[in-house]
Order: C-alpha cells, then structure tokens, then sequence
C-alpha cells in the first residue's frame, strides 16, 4: 500500500493551522463504513467535520474541486454516525481545508473553507 505523503503532511498542517485559529481538536481520521471525517474539531458553538485537500503549489485545479457531491454525502453520513455515538450539543458545519505544498512538502499556502458545503 502506497502511503500519499502530500495527503499525510497536508493533514498535519491542516490541524496545525486549525489550533493556532482557536479550533479545539476532538480527533482525527474518523473511520465509518461509508467514509472518513480528516479532522474533527469544536470552534465557537460548532463541530467542525473538515476534509483537508493538499496539492502542489502549481496543481491545475483548486483542492476543493475534489471534494465532489458524492464526497459530501459520505462525510455528512460520517458525521451523523460520529454524532450518534458522540453526542454534542455543537451545530454541525461542513469545512474544507486546502493546502497547497511545494516541491519539500512544506506549505506555501492554507485556505481554510468555512462552510464549505451543507450537511
């Protein structure tokens, strides 16, 4: 199995960006049997689900192009089922994370998408 290492350290940033913006993780990599929540963490009266899209720095289209409405679908039932076993009194909001990374896998760029689709 192929490890994405773009994926991994876009990921890494991703929560890194999150903390210092006042995010509160819960956790990471949510597993479901129809998908996977990347980061999971509480802002400002929200559970924010993010899925978080790394691209080189010159990639042809925007990261969040890839979060298609059949992705949307998979994390909004992610999150229903996280909230079933986790109950939270928090309104749930739908965020996408875009990093873009150069040649060293270093960021150049984070676009943090408040409300990124609804759920």
């Amino acid at each position: 199995m192929q490890i994405n290492k773009q994926g991994v350290w876009g990921e890494v940033f991703a929560a890194r960006y999150m903390r210092d913006h006042g995010y509160d993780p819960v956790t990471a990599n949510f597993r479901s049997r129809v998908g996977e929540i990347d980061i999971i963490a509480r802002k400002g009266g929200f559970m924010c689900f993010t899925e978080v899209k790394a691209r080189s720095q010159n990639s042809l289209s925007e990261p969040r192009e890839a979060v298609d409405t059949e992705k949307q679908q998979n994390i909004i039932a992610t999150a229903k089922l996280f909230a079933k076993a986790y109950p939270h009194s928090e309104q749930d909001r739908f965020d996408v994370c875009e990093v873009y990374l150069d040649e060293n896998m270093q960021p150049v760029k984070i676009n943090y998408i408040e409300n990124a689709f609804n759920g």
